[in-house]
């Protein structure tokens, strides 16, 4: 009967919520964990046993912000086993969440940035592909996987936007900046038809063998060039994302439009690049004030 529970749910998730598949798998296994534990039936469930799960999983090493995540998996579970009339209550529903401290999100500085984006800026083909990416990467302060799932499609160099199927399949148009438009525009002139070959493909942004791009190696490539820029930090395609966000919020962005850039439902994510933004401020006033 637990599995029955935990399929309904993941079905809810795929179909009315209509969330990525990645993430429905991250729920069906944060569940599933505790349900091979407790070993009960999923109606039987007391605060104690999600309490002692918890605590495990802390013994385990496991830190703060993933405790939370597996709690939110739970939580979400029983509150919609009790909307379907399946439990007679929630048993996370006077739990709290794990303490986190504040993590503010690694970026780099606009010089960082133009040495990026000046070592992946040759002009072969792969160059000319790894130019547009980061461009359009860093214009747009677009997720990783939205990236190299982006379609032909999706570019429209003449108006300046891209189309950008975000989570939960939500599409936003984003404007694209001119150089990354430049970027764009030599990488389809024929840099990508090389690649392809006598291949077909629909995605924009292709392998040198014709094949769609992959996070793992878009990743592999933007710690390549980083490594070629001279940047000594451990950077991600998410780098540039939050540099994107404390760039334009540094120059006086409005955060609605920044929340709206980025695809977050929710402000309170957006927020925290303000307070990004306001540690730098910190460390200027306490370099620079005589009573800092």
């Amino acid at each position: 009967m637990q599995n029955e529970y935990l399929d309904f749910f993941l079905q809810y998730l795929t179909v009315e919520r209509r969330l990525a598949e990645r993430t429905v798998a991250a729920y069906a296994a944060d569940i599933a964990a505790f349900l091979r534990q407790h070993r009960g039936a999923a109606t039987a469930v007391q605060p104690e046993d999600i309490r002692r799960h918890l605590e495990r999983l802390r013994r385990a090493g496991l830190s703060p912000r993933s405790r939370a995540r597996r709690l939110s998996a739970l939580r979400s579970f029983f509150r919609f086993l009790l909307a379907e009339g399946l439990v007679e209550r929630d048993p996370t529903a006077l739990l709290q969440q794990p303490k986190m401290g504040r993590h503010l999100p690694a970026h780099l500085s606009p010089d960082e940035v133009d040495r990026l984006l000046a070592a992946a800026a040759t002009s072969d083909p792969v160059g000319l592909r790894n130019s547009a990416m980061l461009q359009t990467l860093y214009a747009c302060g677009l997720r990783v996987s939205e990236l190299v799932n982006l379609p032909v499609t999706a570019v429209q160099l003449e108006r300046g936007f891209v189309r950008v199927m975000g989570k939960g399949s939500k599409e936003r148009v984003v404007p694209l900046g001119e150089e990354a438009r430049h970027a764009v525009r030599q990488y389809l002139a024929g840099a990508r038809a090389r690649l392809l070959g006598n291949r077909r493909s629909e995605a924009l942004f292709v392998t040198r063998r014709g094949r769609p791009m992959s996070r793992t190696r878009f990743w592999q490539i933007i710690r390549d060039c980083a490594l070629r820029a001279g940047i000594a930090k451990r950077l991600s395609p998410h780098v540039l994302r939050h540099s994107f966000a404390t760039h334009l919020l540094a120059r006086g962005a409005d955060l609605r439009a920044v929340q709206e850039m980025l695809g977050h439902a929710d402000i309170a994510t957006t927020q925290i690049y303000t307070h990004v933004e306001g540690e730098r401020l910190k460390t200027i006033h306490k370099q620079f004030h005589p009573r800092g």
